[in-house]
């Protein structure tokens, strides 16, 4: 019963929050930028590094506050290095933005005592003993953030499908692209203090990747990875349970897993 009950919010977050990721992570597949995930949710944890080091706990408002501004000052930078005729491609950009963050957060934690362990949490999150709290919190903003992804989706579709064509349709690109990005950092920010980075984008790009192997319209491909991103946690879960894991590292390995299984499924369905 007490791993029942110490398990009880692991799971709710992990059933009730991946479902904005997933879609996002469509879109960022669609975009072809696939690491910007990564680049931001390690600028977030750079962030938080930062708060530590002035003196913060991790879990401080203002901890919260460092990190998206970090995470928004990243997102301006991902908008502006997005143009139509490039010389250095977009993704050796956020790359170099990923690098960076990582290099500048070990060089903050290097000052402050238990640097190491916090480092690991900024890789693998601390699921297990997120507070209920900040798991409600960040549902309610992935709620407000889903609503407007929603009202404004034939705009975010348009530039992750075709930018050139809906810049010729009148719509302004650059501007909704800040939009997408300041959105997405508020996601990634929120996601980050609870799963850690390599949780954020698996989150982000695994499932999304799975079902683009699998179907073929974006409503199934979300309907798919979410069901994906589902199973992946629940099994995690149950294996944790079983086994001493670090709950975040075995949700990215069941979900490379799945991977795995969705790329053989798709290879066997071409050869039918």
């Amino acid at each position: 019963m007490d791993a029942l009950q110490f398990m009880l919010w692991p799971l709710i977050a992990s059933l009730i929050l991946p479902w904005l990721l997933v879609y996002l992570g469509l879109h960022i597949v669609q975009r072809g930028v696939i690491f910007v995930d990564l680049a931001l949710a390690q600028t977030a944890a750079f962030g938080t590094c930062v708060a530590m080091l002035v003196g913060y706990d991790v879990h401080d408002w203002q901890s919260y506050v460092f990190s998206l501004g970090f995470t928004f000052a990243g997102a301006v930078v991902l908008t502006f290095t997005r143009s139509r005729n490039q010389r250095v491609p977009q993704e050796a950009l956020i790359g170099i933005v990923y690098v960076v963050a990582a290099a500048a957060a070990i060089l903050a934690l290097s000052k402050g005592a238990g640097g190491s362990e916090e480092l690991q949490r900024s890789l693998v999150g601390e699921l297990l003993v997120v507070p209920h709290a900040e798991v409600i919190k960040t549902f309610g903003l992935f709620v407000v953030i889903g609503v407007v992804h929603f009202v404004f989706r034939k705009k975010f579709l348009a530039i992750s499908a075709d930018p050139e064509k809906a810049a010729a349709s009148g719509l302004n690109v650059r501007w909704w692209d800040f939009v997408f990005y300041m959105l997405f950092g508020l996601v990634v920010t929120s996601f980050v203090h609870i799963g850690g980075v390599l949780l954020v984008f698996s989150y982000l790009v695994v499932p999304a990747v799975c079902a683009t192997y699998l179907v073929t319209s974006f409503v199934t491909r979300f309907a798919v990875g979410w069901g994906i991103a589902t199973l992946a946690s629940v099994v995690s879960l149950l294996i944790t349970a079983k086994v001493d894991l670090p709950i975040g590292a075995a949700i990215v390995c069941v979900l490379g897993l799945a991977l795995v299984l969705a790329g053989l499924v798709a290879h066997f369905r071409r050869a039918a």
